[in-house]
């Protein structure tokens, strides 16, 4: 296949997607398919600066993305879509995760101009990345989540509806940028303050105590469940990028029915949200046994600690076939 790799963009998520671009571009190369890439922030990719832009670590911290922001707009508005690769590419590859590339912007740009893409459509991408969205609809097709408000609110009103602790987020970001979990009521509206430098809408949601698990969907049904064991108490931005700083284990020690639910629910959740192709759905399962969908992830992370290739390769799927399925389902 010609396969055009669309990657980088201005979300605080970039170099997650730039090391996920260069995982990608080396598997499916490896499955014989012609490969190129693009920048959302830049353009083409240079096939002499693919190695300095697509090797590159995450850090431990997400990028300032002001800068970054107003570079995409420009090649967003004066010409992506007139890039021939893209064209002429069979399949787009979207290794673009947060901001523009993973809430429905890039979607509907590459539907308009008739460009097939891997992943979700543009309202499935959209409403995924709605955490409030996302909640209400796992409310109505009855996967369980955790009680919520969305900001303003006093810590009175949290005190009274939610109680503490409780997990302070931007409403629309990934990677768990901006989150903070406040334990004591006088600092949650400090911790709306970081929440609202990454986005216009705040989620207050009852902190879970328990295990993380995750599972990855591919083509509607559900691959390996992973638990992941951060050294952080919660699996945040440090704990995933950088290696040695969790423990991911494929698949969980869980028990049948355990797992078997969990992957139904998964796949629950990512019908609930008009979903397809691909995604990663993650949950909390408390001491009691509880499961609490957190979130679902339409373009998850393909970089070498990422979790979704770890499922599909507990499934036996290897991580060259993976990128290659997710390619061959786009375009069905």
């Amino acid at each position: 296949m010609r396969i055009t790799v669309l990657t980088g963009g201005s979300s605080a998520e970039r170099e997650v997607a730039l090391a996920s671009a260069g995982q990608v571009v080396t598997a499916l190369r490896s499955r014989g398919h012609t490969v190129t890439v693009v920048d959302t922030t830049t353009g083409l990719v240079d096939p002499a600066d693919e190695e300095r832009l697509l090797t590159a670590k995450v850090g431990a911290n997400p990028p300032d993305v002001l800068a970054l922001a107003a570079r995409e707009r420009e090649v967003l508005f004066s010409g992506l879509l007139s890039q021939p690769v893209l064209h002429a590419a069979e399949v787009v590859f979207l290794a673009l995760h947060g901001g523009r590339g993973e809430d429905g912007t890039i979607q509907h740009l590459l539907d308009v101009a008739g460009i097939r893409y891997t992943g979700s459509g543009a309202i499935g991408s959209g409403v995924a990345m709605d955490k409030d969205l996302s909640k209400r609809l796992f409310m109505q097709e009855g996967v369980p989540t955790a009680p919520y408000a969305m900001a303003p609110a006093t810590a009175d009103e949290v005190m009274q509806h939610l109680g503490f602790p409780v997990v302070v987020k931007p409403s629309k970001q990934g990677s768990t940028v901006g989150l903070t979990v406040v334990r004591d009521p006088a600092l949650l509206e400090a911790a709306i303050i970081e929440a609202e430098r990454h986005d216009d809408e705040v989620m207050i949601e009852a902190f879970v105590p328990g295990r993380e698990l995750t599972v990855g969907i591919l083509d509607n049904d559900a691959l390996a469940v992973g638990e992941i064991i951060p050294q952080h108490e919660l699996f945040d931005y440090e704990c995933k990028y950088t290696p040695g700083m969790s423990e991911e284990i494929f698949p969980a020690d869980l028990s049948e029915p355990v797992t078997w639910e969990v992957q139904r629910l998964g796949v629950v959740a990512h019908q609930a949200l008009k979903l397809r192709g691909y995604s990663r759905v993650d949950f909390r399962l408390t001491p009691s046994g509880k499961l609490y969908c957190l979130e679902v992830n339409t373009l998850p992370g393909m970089t070498a600690t990422s979790l979704l290739p770890q499922s599909a390769a507990a499934a036996g799927i290897d991580f060259p076939l993976l990128c290659e399925r997710i390619c061959e389902l786009a375009l069905l």
